[in-house]
């Protein structure tokens, strides 16, 4: 059985909802028989070279204050602790995170998968960028972390240097678009139906176990 999961690294529901998935899946009976596959998606995808700070983001997104958008931090964070995920907050004299646009790291990520690695770097992507541990945007932090997750450095280096891969990012985007999907985190379970947000464990359990019962007849 195939579960999809269409995400970005930057968006914190996602970074709460696989970790929610991942209990789910190791409760499930057949997690053996589960093939896990990342698929690319945009929150932002308005091309730039500058990543603004997420509180500015988030202001502007739901016309409120920096002071507003970090409450909204605050109770993202609850989740992903909750989810036993490590999250720094921003805060509006303090640190705060940077939020962006996030093709040339699809990019890379889909490198990644050809290595047999998309999982653990998308995963150790979004922990740097969530745990406040390193600057994703920054090339030097994002090629060590995909370094340490066994991507090859040199050749993701020249992934970013060139428009590799670009192809496949926007496939999996269309494939979205053709799914109807619009928000993220979305679950596809062997295409047969789906599952968005970050949805409670006991919930992506039963979606498992009703994709397994479909696939069974």
């Amino acid at each position: 059985m195939r579960v999809e999961i269409f995400s970005d690294v930057v968006c914190p529901w996602c970074y709460v909802g696989m970790a929610r998935f991942d209990a789910a899946l190791a409760s499930f009976e057949h997690h053996a028989g589960v093939e896990v596959v990342h698929r690319s998606f945009e929150l932002d995808p308005t091309p730039t070279d500058r990543p603004t700070d997420v509180l500015t983001m988030l202001a502007a997104k739901v016309g409120g204050s920096r002071a507003d958008a970090a409450r909204m931090e605050a109770g993202v964070a609850e989740a992903a602790r909750g989810a036993g995920l490590p999250y720094a907050v921003s805060e509006p004299d303090g640190f705060a995170r940077r939020h962006g646009n996030t093709f040339a790291i699809h990019r890379v990520l889909h490198l990644a998968g050809e290595l047999g690695v998309r999982d653990r770097a998308t995963r150790a992507v979004m922990r740097a960028h969530f745990g406040g541990e390193a600057e994703i945007f920054e090339r030097p932090a994002l090629l060590d972390l995909l370094a340490d997750a066994g991507v090859d450095r040199d050749r993701a280096a020249q992934v970013l240097d060139s428009d590799a891969y670009a192809v496949d990012v926007r496939a999996d985007e269309q494939l979205a678009r053709d799914l109807g999907i619009s928000a993220v985190p979305t679950f596809v379970f062997n295409r047969r139906f789906g599952v968005s947000g970050a949805q409670p464990p006991e919930e992506l359990r039963q979606a498992l176990e009703r994709a397994w019962r479909l696939a069974e007849r």
